[in-house]
């Protein structure tokens, strides 16, 4: 190539998606193989030496694409971490931030989205039980929470008001999936309570802009 360096557009980028395509499709593969030993098993049953043998990869690699076993149960909601964050930056001019969240929320609802709570499919509801019977699990959770907060509040300007409705707005966010969940396990569709959700997420963007909005 006479020692010339890649210039944007070649072949040099192409070449780095495509690394980067196949280290999200290993994580997926070998989360996907984990999670099913964690359904069938028990999450605290299963080793991380017996997901590794199952996804064909040493111990010490696994490690390095997982630093900890309940990532390995937890890898669906890594996409989710900066989504608020996103939402915020990604929002149409002299839409509000909370606005903005909102309609997302909404959409998520109508979508069924498992992030939500409002979705009963089989699998997600599987994953749900696994997930919040699990302690550990419960606890790894928050972590991804107070990152997700971290990112809302960077968005958001990261000055002290930020980073208090970040973690007002997360919080909420949480709340509410989580009435989602345990109304559906109860043994409620997603369906016949949609309404209901819908109503609980109006009035806890209302709360949030009172006690937010109001003197921003």
């Amino acid at each position: 190539m006479n020692g010339e360096k890649a210039r944007p557009g070649t072949a040099a980028e192409p070449l780095t998606s495509l690394r980067e395509r196949k280290k999200q499709l290993t994580y997926q593969a070998v989360s996907d193989a984990a999670i099913a030993m964690f359904l069938e098993r028990g999450f605290d049953k299963v080793s991380v030496a017996e997901v590794a043998a199952a996804a064909d990869i040493s111990k010490p690699t696994l490690f390095r694409y997982f630093p900890a076993k309940e990532d390995l149960a937890l890898h669906r909601f890594a996409d989710h971490e900066d989504e608020a964050a996103r939402v915020v930056a990604a929002r149409s001019e002299g839409e509000s931030p909370l606005d903005a969240l909102h309609r997302h929320l909404l959409d998520g609802l109508e979508r069924r989205d498992p992030v939500t709570g409002l979705c009963d499919a089989p699998e997600v509801l599987a994953f749900h039980r696994m997930l919040y019977g699990t302690p550990s699990l419960v606890a790894r959770m928050y972590g991804y929470q107070s990152r997700s907060e971290a990112a809302l509040a960077r968005a958001l300007g990261d000055g002290m008001r930020d980073r208090l409705a970040a973690g007002q707005i997360i919080a909420v966010q949480r709340i509410l999936a989580l009435e989602n969940w345990r109304r559906i396990d109860a043994g409620e569709s997603a369906d016949e309570m949609y309404g209901d959700a819908v109503r609980a997420a109006e009035v806890a963007f209302v709360q949030l802009r009172s006690g937010i909005e109001g003197d921003r």
